[in-house]
Protein backbone atom coordinates (compact mmCIF):
# COMPACT_ATOMS: atom_id res chain seq x y z
CA UNK A 1 0.00 0.00 0.00
CA UNK A 2 1.52 3.42 -0.90
CA UNK A 3 1.21 5.70 2.08
CA UNK A 4 -1.18 9.05 1.53
CA UNK A 5 -0.60 10.54 4.12
CA UNK A 6 -2.40 13.83 6.02
CA UNK A 7 -0.80 15.44 8.84
CA UNK A 8 -2.75 17.68 11.25
CA UNK A 9 -2.58 19.02 14.61
CA UNK A 10 -6.25 18.02 16.27
CA UNK A 11 -5.57 21.42 18.50
CA UNK A 12 -6.57 23.45 15.52
CA UNK A 13 -8.19 20.77 12.76
CA UNK A 14 -11.13 20.48 15.05
CA UNK A 15 -11.10 23.73 16.53
CA UNK A 16 -14.43 25.42 15.42
CA UNK A 17 -13.87 28.91 17.69
CA UNK A 18 -13.89 31.92 15.30
CA UNK A 19 -12.23 33.93 18.18
CA UNK A 20 -8.37 34.67 16.62
CA UNK A 21 -7.14 36.78 19.56
CA UNK A 22 -3.62 37.27 19.62
CA UNK A 23 -1.43 35.14 22.18
CA UNK A 24 -4.73 33.87 23.09
CA UNK A 25 -5.38 31.59 25.94
CA UNK A 26 -7.38 27.67 24.80
CA UNK A 27 -10.68 29.54 26.09
CA UNK A 28 -10.45 32.70 23.97
CA UNK A 29 -9.18 30.91 21.19
CA UNK A 30 -10.67 27.05 21.49
CA UNK A 31 -8.92 24.19 20.39
CA UNK A 32 -9.91 21.04 19.32
CA UNK A 33 -9.75 17.36 21.23
CA UNK A 34 -9.87 13.56 20.19
CA UNK A 35 -13.94 13.32 20.33
CA UNK A 36 -14.63 15.86 17.47
CA UNK A 37 -12.79 13.45 15.43
CA UNK A 38 -16.41 11.42 14.77
CA UNK A 39 -16.70 9.14 12.16
CA UNK A 40 -18.03 11.24 9.48
CA UNK A 41 -15.05 14.05 10.32
CA UNK A 42 -12.91 10.84 9.42
CA UNK A 43 -14.24 9.65 6.44
CA UNK A 44 -14.40 13.36 4.86
CA UNK A 45 -10.54 12.67 5.53
CA UNK A 46 -10.62 9.21 3.64
CA UNK A 47 -12.64 10.99 0.87
CA UNK A 48 -9.94 13.23 0.10
CA UNK A 49 -7.83 10.36 -1.04
CA UNK A 50 -5.65 9.34 2.51
CA UNK A 51 -4.95 6.34 3.89
CA UNK A 52 -2.58 7.47 7.08
CA UNK A 53 -3.47 10.20 9.71
CA UNK A 54 -0.43 11.97 11.03
CA UNK A 55 -1.94 13.18 14.48
CA UNK A 56 0.84 15.86 15.51
CA UNK A 57 1.08 16.99 18.86
CA UNK A 58 -0.73 13.99 20.70
CA UNK A 59 1.90 13.24 23.52
CA UNK A 60 2.04 14.67 26.70
CA UNK A 61 3.97 18.45 26.03
CA UNK A 62 4.89 21.38 27.92
CA UNK A 63 2.23 24.18 27.89
CA UNK A 64 1.60 27.50 29.37
CA UNK A 65 -1.15 26.30 31.80
CA UNK A 66 0.78 23.29 33.45
CA UNK A 67 4.44 24.55 32.84
CA UNK A 68 6.54 27.31 33.61
CA UNK A 69 5.86 30.25 30.84
CA UNK A 70 9.47 31.15 30.75
CA UNK A 71 11.06 28.29 29.02
CA UNK A 72 7.79 27.38 27.00
CA UNK A 73 7.33 28.37 23.67
CA UNK A 74 3.89 30.35 23.61
CA UNK A 75 0.77 29.60 25.43
CA UNK A 76 -0.15 26.29 23.80
CA UNK A 77 3.84 24.61 23.71
CA UNK A 78 5.90 22.93 21.66
CA UNK A 79 4.49 19.56 20.63
CA UNK A 80 8.00 18.49 20.57
CA UNK A 81 8.95 19.49 24.36
CA UNK A 82 7.72 16.59 25.45
CA UNK A 83 7.26 16.20 29.47
CA UNK A 84 5.41 12.75 30.20
CA UNK A 85 6.28 9.83 26.70
CA UNK A 86 3.46 7.50 28.51
CA UNK A 87 0.33 10.26 28.20
CA UNK A 88 -1.60 12.41 26.10
CA UNK A 89 -1.97 16.20 25.67
CA UNK A 90 -5.00 17.12 28.48
CA UNK A 91 -6.07 20.18 25.71
CA UNK A 92 -7.22 17.30 23.40
CA UNK A 93 -9.20 15.85 25.69
CA UNK A 94 -12.93 16.50 26.85
CA UNK A 95 -12.92 14.99 30.12
CA UNK A 96 -9.30 15.21 31.24
CA UNK A 97 -9.07 12.18 33.81
CA UNK A 98 -10.00 9.75 30.89
CA UNK A 99 -7.85 11.31 28.03
CA UNK A 100 -6.35 7.94 27.06
CA UNK A 101 -9.03 6.58 26.68
CA UNK A 102 -10.32 9.38 24.52
CA UNK A 103 -7.43 8.87 22.45
CA UNK A 104 -7.44 4.78 22.13
CA UNK A 105 -11.04 5.23 20.66
CA UNK A 106 -10.02 7.94 18.08
CA UNK A 107 -7.58 5.27 16.89
CA UNK A 108 -10.25 2.67 16.71
CA UNK A 109 -12.78 5.34 14.57
CA UNK A 110 -9.76 6.11 12.56
CA UNK A 111 -9.05 2.23 11.83
CA UNK A 112 -12.85 1.70 11.27
CA UNK A 113 -12.64 4.16 8.24
CA UNK A 114 -10.09 3.09 6.47
CA UNK A 115 -7.20 4.45 7.80
CA UNK A 116 -3.66 3.96 9.62
CA UNK A 117 -2.58 6.25 12.85
CA UNK A 118 0.84 7.55 12.90
CA UNK A 119 2.34 9.95 15.57
CA UNK A 120 5.30 11.20 16.74
CA UNK A 121 8.13 9.82 18.07
CA UNK A 122 10.58 12.06 19.30
CA UNK A 123 13.91 10.41 20.60
CA UNK A 124 16.30 13.31 20.55
CA UNK A 125 15.23 15.49 23.24
CA UNK A 126 12.34 16.42 26.15
CA UNK A 127 10.92 19.31 27.73
CA UNK A 128 13.18 20.89 30.65
CA UNK A 129 10.53 19.61 33.35
CA UNK A 130 10.08 16.25 32.26
CA UNK A 131 8.32 14.48 34.67
CA UNK A 132 5.70 10.90 33.95
CA UNK A 133 3.13 10.59 36.63
CA UNK A 134 1.62 7.84 33.69
CA UNK A 135 4.06 5.32 33.45
CA UNK A 136 4.22 2.55 35.15
CA UNK A 137 5.21 1.65 38.98
CA UNK A 138 8.10 -0.87 37.56
CA UNK A 139 9.62 2.20 34.91
CA UNK A 140 12.15 4.22 36.22
CA UNK A 141 11.80 7.62 34.94
CA UNK A 142 14.15 9.65 32.39
CA UNK A 143 16.94 11.01 35.00
CA UNK A 144 15.85 9.31 37.94
CA UNK A 145 18.62 7.07 37.97
CA UNK A 146 21.34 9.78 36.83
CA UNK A 147 24.34 11.07 38.45
CA UNK A 148 24.35 14.76 37.66
CA UNK A 149 27.84 15.41 38.72
CA UNK A 150 28.73 13.04 35.66
CA UNK A 151 29.03 15.19 32.63
CA UNK A 152 28.49 11.76 30.48
CA UNK A 153 28.10 8.48 31.86
CA UNK A 154 25.90 5.75 29.35
CA UNK A 155 24.16 5.01 33.08
CA UNK A 156 22.78 8.88 32.48
CA UNK A 157 19.78 10.03 30.80
CA UNK A 158 20.63 13.07 30.25
CA UNK A 159 24.11 14.93 29.98
CA UNK A 160 25.19 17.20 32.58
CA UNK A 161 27.41 20.48 32.99
CA UNK A 162 28.23 20.17 36.67
CA UNK A 163 29.27 23.51 38.12
CA UNK A 164 27.08 25.33 35.75
CA UNK A 165 23.79 26.73 36.51
CA UNK A 166 21.03 26.67 33.58
CA UNK A 167 21.23 30.96 32.71
CA UNK A 168 19.92 31.59 29.04
CA UNK A 169 20.49 34.78 27.52
CA UNK A 170 17.15 36.15 28.35
CA UNK A 171 15.00 36.29 31.43
CA UNK A 172 13.26 33.31 32.94
CA UNK A 173 11.14 33.37 36.34
CA UNK A 174 10.73 30.59 38.97
CA UNK A 175 12.76 27.79 37.15
CA UNK A 176 15.95 26.72 38.38
CA UNK A 177 18.30 23.93 37.00
CA UNK A 178 21.69 23.47 38.60
CA UNK A 179 23.82 21.55 37.22
CA UNK A 180 22.48 22.83 33.99
CA UNK A 181 21.47 19.78 31.59
CA UNK A 182 22.35 19.89 27.66
CA UNK A 183 19.90 21.65 25.38
CA UNK A 184 18.01 19.65 23.09
CA UNK A 185 19.71 21.18 19.83
CA UNK A 186 22.95 19.91 21.48
CA UNK A 187 23.91 23.37 22.92
CA UNK A 188 26.70 22.27 25.33
CA UNK A 189 26.77 25.37 27.26
CA UNK A 190 24.53 26.78 30.11
CA UNK A 191 23.68 30.28 28.30
CA UNK A 192 21.31 29.03 25.48
CA UNK A 193 19.47 31.98 23.31
CA UNK A 194 15.97 32.43 22.40
CA UNK A 195 16.77 30.40 18.58
CA UNK A 196 18.25 27.92 20.37
CA UNK A 197 15.68 24.90 21.50
CA UNK A 198 16.45 26.13 24.58
CA UNK A 199 12.91 24.50 26.27
CA UNK A 200 14.27 21.13 25.64
CA UNK A 201 17.34 18.67 27.16
CA UNK A 202 19.29 16.32 25.03
CA UNK A 203 19.18 12.55 25.64
CA UNK A 204 22.07 10.50 26.23
CA UNK A 205 22.61 7.68 23.66
CA UNK A 206 25.56 6.78 25.25
CA UNK A 207 28.11 9.27 23.07
CA UNK A 208 30.36 11.15 24.33
CA UNK A 209 30.17 14.34 22.27
CA UNK A 210 32.71 16.49 24.48
CA UNK A 211 35.44 13.17 24.75
CA UNK A 212 35.82 12.92 20.69
CA UNK A 213 32.39 11.53 20.18
CA UNK A 214 33.23 8.19 21.83
CA UNK A 215 30.43 5.66 21.76
CA UNK A 216 30.12 3.76 24.81
CA UNK A 217 27.35 0.89 23.83
CA UNK A 218 28.26 -1.96 25.34
CA UNK A 219 26.28 -2.49 28.09
CA UNK A 220 23.40 -1.30 26.23
CA UNK A 221 22.95 2.35 26.96
CA UNK A 222 20.12 2.56 30.33
CA UNK A 223 18.32 5.45 27.42
CA UNK A 224 17.94 2.75 24.58
CA UNK A 225 15.92 0.38 26.82
CA UNK A 226 13.64 3.41 28.16
CA UNK A 227 13.34 4.29 24.37
CA UNK A 228 11.94 0.35 23.40
CA UNK A 229 9.54 0.61 26.38
CA UNK A 230 8.25 4.04 24.95
CA UNK A 231 7.50 2.36 21.38
CA UNK A 232 6.22 -0.69 22.77
CA UNK A 233 3.75 0.85 24.58
CA UNK A 234 2.39 3.03 21.67
CA UNK A 235 2.09 0.18 19.73
CA UNK A 236 0.69 -1.80 21.88
CA UNK A 237 -2.35 0.61 21.81
CA UNK A 238 -2.58 0.52 17.99
CA UNK A 239 -0.35 2.73 16.35
CA UNK A 240 0.53 1.83 13.36
CA UNK A 241 3.16 4.55 11.97
CA UNK A 242 5.70 6.73 13.69
CA UNK A 243 7.37 9.68 12.31
CA UNK A 244 10.31 9.85 14.12
CA UNK A 245 11.20 13.26 15.06
CA UNK A 246 14.95 14.49 14.11
CA UNK A 247 16.42 10.96 13.79
CA UNK A 248 19.88 11.97 12.48
CA UNK A 249 20.24 13.24 16.25
CA UNK A 250 20.33 9.65 17.73
CA UNK A 251 22.88 7.19 16.92
CA UNK A 252 22.33 4.91 13.86
CA UNK A 253 23.04 2.00 15.96
CA UNK A 254 20.38 3.04 17.77
CA UNK A 255 18.12 2.59 15.09
CA UNK A 256 19.76 -0.59 14.38
CA UNK A 257 18.83 -2.38 17.99
CA UNK A 258 15.63 -0.67 18.25
CA UNK A 259 13.56 -1.12 15.31
CA UNK A 260 14.01 -4.75 14.95
CA UNK A 261 12.90 -5.26 18.41
CA UNK A 262 9.68 -3.16 17.76
CA UNK A 263 8.75 -5.09 14.65
CA UNK A 264 9.69 -8.69 16.34
CA UNK A 265 6.45 -7.61 17.48
CA UNK A 266 4.47 -5.33 15.25
CA UNK A 267 5.93 -6.21 11.78
CA UNK A 268 3.70 -3.45 9.84
CA UNK A 269 4.78 -0.95 11.86
CA UNK A 270 6.14 1.86 10.17
CA UNK A 271 9.30 3.91 10.77
CA UNK A 272 9.59 7.48 9.08
CA UNK A 273 12.27 9.36 9.50
CA UNK A 274 13.20 13.02 9.66
CA UNK A 275 16.36 13.12 8.37
CA UNK A 276 17.96 16.20 6.21
CA UNK A 277 21.66 14.30 5.21
CA UNK A 278 21.64 12.53 2.28
CA UNK A 279 25.05 10.97 3.29
CA UNK A 280 22.97 8.88 5.83
CA UNK A 281 19.82 8.44 3.89
CA UNK A 282 21.63 4.29 3.13
CA UNK A 283 22.38 4.02 6.51
CA UNK A 284 18.96 4.75 7.92
CA UNK A 285 17.59 2.21 5.70
CA UNK A 286 19.79 -0.45 6.76
CA UNK A 287 18.82 1.03 10.32
CA UNK A 288 15.07 -0.54 9.75
CA UNK A 289 13.31 3.12 8.68
CA UNK A 290 11.14 2.31 5.84
CA UNK A 291 10.73 5.72 4.63
CA UNK A 292 13.10 9.69 4.75
CA UNK A 293 11.62 12.36 4.26
CA UNK A 294 12.93 13.95 0.93
CA UNK A 295 13.26 17.81 2.14
CA UNK A 296 16.67 18.79 0.81
CA UNK A 297 16.16 17.65 -2.54
CA UNK A 298 12.73 16.69 -4.15
CA UNK A 299 11.20 19.32 -1.82
CA UNK A 300 13.41 21.91 -1.84
CA UNK A 301 13.66 21.90 -5.76
CA UNK A 302 9.72 21.39 -5.94
CA UNK A 303 9.58 24.43 -4.40
CA UNK A 304 12.89 26.36 -6.73
CA UNK A 305 10.07 25.55 -9.55
CA UNK A 306 6.97 26.54 -7.95
CA UNK A 307 8.13 30.01 -6.68
CA UNK A 308 11.88 30.82 -7.70
CA UNK A 309 11.58 29.88 -11.58
CA UNK A 310 14.00 27.19 -11.47
CA UNK A 311 14.31 25.02 -14.64
CA UNK A 312 11.29 21.77 -14.44
CA UNK A 313 13.75 19.73 -15.93
CA UNK A 314 15.71 19.56 -12.98
CA UNK A 315 13.29 17.27 -11.21
CA UNK A 316 14.96 14.38 -12.99
CA UNK A 317 18.14 15.40 -11.36
CA UNK A 318 16.32 15.36 -8.19
CA UNK A 319 14.66 11.87 -8.22
CA UNK A 320 17.85 10.22 -10.23
CA UNK A 321 19.78 11.54 -6.96
CA UNK A 322 17.91 8.51 -4.63
CA UNK A 323 17.36 6.22 -7.66
CA UNK A 324 18.05 3.47 -6.13
CA UNK A 325 16.22 4.33 -2.33
CA UNK A 326 13.40 6.19 -4.27
CA UNK A 327 10.54 4.09 -3.38
CA UNK A 328 11.59 4.98 -0.14
CA UNK A 329 11.24 8.68 0.05
CA UNK A 330 8.45 10.61 1.33
CA UNK A 331 7.39 13.36 -0.51
CA UNK A 332 5.28 16.36 0.42
CA UNK A 333 4.98 20.22 -0.26
CA UNK A 334 4.67 21.31 3.28
CA UNK A 335 4.88 20.19 6.86
CA UNK A 336 4.60 21.79 10.24
CA UNK A 337 8.25 23.25 9.93
CA UNK A 338 8.18 24.79 6.09
CA UNK A 339 6.27 27.74 5.03
CA UNK A 340 2.82 27.16 3.28
CA UNK A 341 2.40 27.08 -0.03
CA UNK A 342 -0.36 29.82 -0.63
CA UNK A 343 1.90 32.03 1.84
CA UNK A 344 3.43 35.61 0.10
CA UNK A 345 6.63 33.97 0.99
CA UNK A 346 6.30 30.57 -1.38
CA UNK A 347 3.86 31.24 -4.09
CA UNK A 348 0.71 33.42 -2.84
CA UNK A 349 -1.94 30.78 -4.31
CA UNK A 350 -1.87 27.09 -3.79
CA UNK A 351 -3.41 26.68 -7.34
CA UNK A 352 0.29 27.32 -8.57
CA UNK A 353 1.39 23.98 -6.91
CA UNK A 354 -1.16 21.98 -8.66
CA UNK A 355 1.96 20.74 -11.14
CA UNK A 356 4.25 20.26 -8.10
CA UNK A 357 1.90 18.10 -6.17
CA UNK A 358 1.12 15.85 -9.06
CA UNK A 359 4.81 15.26 -9.30
CA UNK A 360 4.74 14.91 -5.65
CA UNK A 361 1.74 12.19 -5.94
CA UNK A 362 2.43 10.37 -9.27
CA UNK A 363 6.11 10.36 -9.96
CA UNK A 364 6.78 7.24 -8.23
CA UNK A 365 6.05 4.20 -5.77
CA UNK A 366 6.94 6.21 -2.60
CA UNK A 367 4.47 7.88 -0.13
CA UNK A 368 3.41 11.70 -0.10
CA UNK A 369 2.20 13.79 2.56
CA UNK A 370 -0.29 16.93 2.24
CA UNK A 371 -0.23 18.94 5.23
CA UNK A 372 -3.69 19.77 6.74
CA UNK A 373 -5.35 23.13 4.83
CA UNK A 374 -2.39 22.83 2.19
CA UNK A 375 -5.47 21.75 -0.08
CA UNK A 376 -7.57 24.38 0.91
CA UNK A 377 -5.18 27.22 0.03
CA UNK A 378 -3.96 27.79 4.10
CA UNK A 379 -2.18 30.96 3.68
CA UNK A 380 -0.38 30.28 7.56
CA UNK A 381 -0.20 34.32 7.29
CA UNK A 382 -1.84 35.30 10.95
CA UNK A 383 0.38 36.25 13.72
CA UNK A 384 -0.77 34.37 16.26
CA UNK A 385 0.79 35.24 19.43
CA UNK A 386 4.17 33.47 19.97
CA UNK A 387 4.33 32.87 16.44
CA UNK A 388 4.32 35.57 13.98
CA UNK A 389 3.34 36.42 10.29
CA UNK A 390 5.97 33.97 9.09
CA UNK A 391 3.48 32.04 6.40
CA UNK A 392 3.63 28.82 8.95
CA UNK A 393 0.78 27.51 10.79
CA UNK A 394 1.83 28.47 14.62
CA UNK A 395 2.70 24.95 16.40
CA UNK A 396 2.71 26.98 19.82
CA UNK A 397 -0.21 28.80 19.86
CA UNK A 398 -4.37 27.99 20.71
CA UNK A 399 -5.57 29.00 17.30
CA UNK A 400 -8.47 28.48 14.12
CA UNK A 401 -7.35 28.40 10.91
CA UNK A 402 -9.99 29.86 8.65
CA UNK A 403 -9.46 27.36 5.91
CA UNK A 404 -10.07 24.43 8.29
CA UNK A 405 -12.90 26.16 9.56
CA UNK A 406 -14.88 27.19 6.37
CA UNK A 407 -14.28 23.27 5.32
CA UNK A 408 -15.72 22.36 8.73
CA UNK A 409 -18.85 24.50 9.00
CA UNK A 410 -19.11 24.04 12.82
CA UNK A 411 -18.06 20.24 12.78
CA UNK A 412 -20.77 18.94 9.41
CA UNK A 413 -16.98 19.00 7.34
CA UNK A 414 -19.30 19.82 4.22
CA UNK A 415 -17.13 22.33 2.73
CA UNK A 416 -20.15 25.03 2.12
CA UNK A 417 -18.58 27.67 3.69
CA UNK A 418 -15.70 27.51 1.28
CA UNK A 419 -15.24 29.64 -1.65
CA UNK A 420 -15.05 28.69 -4.97
CA UNK A 421 -11.72 28.61 -5.25
CA UNK A 422 -11.01 26.69 -2.69
CA UNK A 423 -14.01 24.19 -3.24
CA UNK A 424 -11.97 23.61 -6.90
CA UNK A 425 -8.86 23.32 -5.29
CA UNK A 426 -9.91 20.42 -2.51
CA UNK A 427 -11.46 18.87 -5.38
CA UNK A 428 -8.71 18.81 -7.49
CA UNK A 429 -6.79 17.18 -4.43
CA UNK A 430 -9.72 14.36 -3.94
CA UNK A 431 -9.21 13.27 -7.23
CA UNK A 432 -5.46 13.62 -7.35
CA UNK A 433 -5.15 11.72 -4.29
CA UNK A 434 -7.63 9.20 -4.63
CA UNK A 435 -5.63 8.08 -8.02
CA UNK A 436 -2.39 7.95 -6.20
CA UNK A 437 -4.61 5.58 -3.71
CA UNK A 438 -5.82 3.25 -6.00
CA UNK A 439 -4.33 3.39 -9.59
CA UNK A 440 -2.01 0.18 -9.72
CA UNK A 441 0.17 2.31 -12.12
CA UNK A 442 0.61 4.96 -9.54
CA UNK A 443 1.01 2.29 -6.60
CA UNK A 444 2.67 -0.02 -8.03
CA UNK A 445 3.68 0.77 -11.80
CA UNK A 446 7.27 1.59 -13.60
CA UNK A 447 7.94 5.32 -14.01
CA UNK A 448 9.59 6.50 -17.27
CA UNK A 449 11.20 9.93 -17.39
CA UNK A 450 10.39 11.91 -20.96
CA UNK A 451 12.20 15.45 -20.37
CA UNK A 452 15.61 14.24 -21.73
CA UNK A 453 13.52 12.87 -25.08
CA UNK A 454 12.14 16.44 -25.50
CA UNK A 455 12.60 18.83 -28.37
CA UNK A 456 11.00 21.54 -30.48
CA UNK A 457 7.87 22.31 -29.24
CA UNK A 458 8.40 21.57 -25.46
CA UNK A 459 10.11 24.16 -23.08
CA UNK A 460 12.05 22.07 -20.73
CA UNK A 461 12.17 25.23 -18.40
CA UNK A 462 8.94 25.01 -17.83
CA UNK A 463 7.03 21.65 -18.62
CA UNK A 464 7.64 18.36 -17.54
CA UNK A 465 6.13 14.92 -18.83
CA UNK A 466 6.65 11.00 -18.06
CA UNK A 467 5.13 7.78 -17.93
CA UNK A 468 3.58 5.38 -15.95
CA UNK A 469 2.85 1.63 -16.79
CA UNK A 470 1.39 -1.07 -14.90
CA UNK A 471 0.07 -4.09 -16.25
CA UNK A 472 -2.33 -3.08 -18.71
CA UNK A 473 -2.63 0.42 -16.86
CA UNK A 474 -0.71 3.43 -18.81
CA UNK A 475 -0.84 6.84 -17.90
CA UNK A 476 1.15 9.76 -19.58
CA UNK A 477 1.35 12.48 -17.12
CA UNK A 478 2.49 16.27 -18.48
CA UNK A 479 2.48 19.58 -16.51
CA UNK A 480 3.02 22.81 -17.37
CA UNK A 481 4.33 25.30 -14.36
CA UNK A 482 4.02 28.35 -16.68
CA UNK A 483 1.92 31.34 -15.78
CA UNK A 484 0.65 30.93 -19.04
CA UNK A 485 -1.39 28.58 -21.40
CA UNK A 486 1.35 27.05 -23.45
CA UNK A 487 0.74 24.70 -26.43
CA UNK A 488 3.24 21.37 -26.98
CA UNK A 489 4.20 18.63 -28.56
CA UNK A 490 5.83 15.75 -26.32
CA UNK A 491 7.69 13.02 -27.78
CA UNK A 492 8.16 8.97 -26.60
CA UNK A 493 11.27 8.13 -27.41
CA UNK A 494 11.38 4.22 -28.51
CA UNK A 495 13.70 3.10 -25.86
CA UNK A 496 10.63 4.58 -23.34
CA UNK A 497 8.41 1.42 -25.32
CA UNK A 498 11.65 -1.28 -24.55
CA UNK A 499 11.70 -0.03 -21.32
CA UNK A 500 8.15 -0.84 -20.19
CA UNK A 501 7.61 -3.57 -22.68
CA UNK A 502 4.79 -1.08 -24.10
CA UNK A 503 3.70 -1.96 -27.87
CA UNK A 504 3.47 1.25 -29.69
CA UNK A 505 -0.03 2.30 -31.40
CA UNK A 506 -0.58 4.16 -34.41
CA UNK A 507 -4.06 5.32 -32.92
CA UNK A 508 -4.64 5.94 -28.98
CA UNK A 509 -7.52 7.30 -26.77
CA UNK A 510 -6.69 9.90 -24.36
CA UNK A 511 -9.16 10.57 -20.97
CA UNK A 512 -7.41 13.09 -18.87
CA UNK A 513 -8.22 11.23 -15.26
CA UNK A 514 -8.36 14.69 -13.33
CA UNK A 515 -10.87 16.40 -15.46
CA UNK A 516 -12.34 13.60 -17.10
CA UNK A 517 -11.58 15.35 -20.70
CA UNK A 518 -11.40 13.07 -23.34
CA UNK A 519 -8.57 14.38 -26.14
CA UNK A 520 -10.10 12.30 -28.88
CA UNK A 521 -7.66 10.03 -31.05
CA UNK A 522 -3.56 10.47 -30.69
CA UNK A 523 -0.76 8.74 -32.42
CA UNK A 524 1.29 7.00 -29.44
CA UNK A 525 4.27 5.89 -30.78
CA UNK A 526 7.82 7.48 -31.38
CA UNK A 527 7.79 8.57 -34.95
CA UNK A 528 5.14 10.92 -34.26
CA UNK A 529 4.45 13.97 -31.80
CA UNK A 530 1.02 13.84 -29.18
CA UNK A 531 0.15 17.87 -29.55
CA UNK A 532 -1.33 19.03 -26.21
CA UNK A 533 -2.57 22.82 -24.78
CA UNK A 534 -2.48 23.34 -21.10
CA UNK A 535 -3.61 26.02 -18.96
CA UNK A 536 -1.30 27.83 -16.71
CA UNK A 537 0.03 25.74 -13.49
CA UNK A 538 -1.95 23.10 -14.64
CA UNK A 539 -1.52 19.35 -15.59
CA UNK A 540 -3.58 16.16 -17.09
CA UNK A 541 -3.11 12.47 -15.81
CA UNK A 542 -3.92 11.07 -19.66
CA UNK A 543 -4.82 7.07 -19.56
CA UNK A 544 -3.86 6.17 -22.68
CA UNK A 545 -5.50 3.19 -24.54
CA UNK A 546 -5.19 1.47 -28.02
CA UNK A 547 -7.82 2.40 -30.20
CA UNK A 548 -8.11 0.19 -32.93
CA UNK A 549 -9.92 1.21 -36.29
CA UNK A 550 -13.58 -0.04 -37.10
CA UNK A 551 -13.71 -2.09 -39.86
CA UNK A 552 -15.32 -1.01 -42.59
CA UNK A 553 -18.29 -2.77 -43.99
CA UNK A 554 -18.91 -4.14 -46.94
Amino acid sequence: MKPIIYQLFPRTFTNYNPTRKRGGSREENGCGTFNQFTPSVLNAIHDLGFNYVWYTGVIRHATSEYNNPSITKGKAGSPYAITDYYDVDPDLAENKSKRMAEFTALVERTHAANMQVMIDFVPNHVSREYHSVCKSKSVKDLGETDHPEWAFSPLNNFYYLPGQPFAPQFAIEGYTENPAKVTGNDCFNAHPNQNDWYETIKLNYGVHYLGGGEKQFDPIPDTWHKMLHILLFWAKKGIDAFRVDMAEMVPEEFWQWVIPAVKKKYPQLLFIAECYNPQRYNAFLAAGFDYLYDKVGMYEYLRGVTSKNWPVEGITGQWQAVEHIQDKMLYFLENHDEQRVASGFYCGRGVCAEPAMIVAATLGKNPVMVYAGQELGETGMDAEGFSGIDGRSSIFDYWGLKSIQAWANNGQFDGKMLSDEQKNLQDFYRKLLTLSRENKAITDGDMYDLEYAQGEGFNKHEQYAYLRKAGKELLLIILNFDDRQVDMKIRIPEHAFTHLNQPEWQQATAVDLLSKTKYGTIAFNSKQTIELTLPAWKGVILQVKESKPKKQKQ
